[in-house]
């Protein structure tokens, strides 16, 4: 399944190309829809994204970096403030236009397949919820001999290791 959202990603970064959008990645579309209502701390920003506040941190300094967004401080000295610069804010039609005929695209591609990925997601997560991806991981862990006195790992101890991987795109 790795390989299919690559695919995708790849594809959203080739329409970019072809329609002269620069210096954008597909994890940044969404982010940028979002701002154009006006600006978000970082917090409020990735959870309309549903992403980790530090991936979006992230998110945030890869953009301001290509002159999309601007920060300034928010309301304490923790919290920053995001906002689109006129480049960014002259993007969100054209990101706009990319989002829908990607839900198009997506769609079509439904149609095509005797499963489609609605359903197969919908099925995973099911499966996710009669028993956790970290239990399912732990189950299958093997933990090499070092000579010292490891345990085993405890399924229930599995959930933290899971968790704190992310993804590097949380686009779709």
């Amino acid at each position: 399944m790795h390989e299919f959202f690559k695919r995708t990603n790849d594809g959203i970064s080739e329409v970019y190309e072809r329609l002269g959008v620069q210096g954008v990645r597909p994890r940044y579309s969404m982010a940028l829809i979002f701002l154009d209502a006006g600006a978000l701390s970082i917090r409020d920003l990735a959870r309309e994204v549903d992403v980790t506040h530090s991936a979006m941190s992230q998110t945030v300094t890869a953009m301001r970096a290509s002159g999309l967004v601007e920060t300034t401080p928010g309301a304490d000295a923790r919290s920053r403030l995001v906002s689109l610069t006129d480049a960014g804010r002259a993007l969100v039609p054209q990101l706009r236009a990319e989002w829908d005929a990607t839900e198009a695209a997506v769609a079509e591609l439904e149609a095509e397949a005797p499963y489609p990925l609605s359903r197969l997601i919908a099925d995973l997560d099911a499966a996710l919820d009669r028993r956790s991806f970290a239990d399912r991981v732990a189950a299958h862990l093997r933990v090499p001999d070092t000579g010292g006195t490891a345990e085993a790992a405890d399924p229930t101890d599995a959930t933290d290791a899971a968790s704190s991987r992310g993804t590097s795109d949380t686009r779709r």
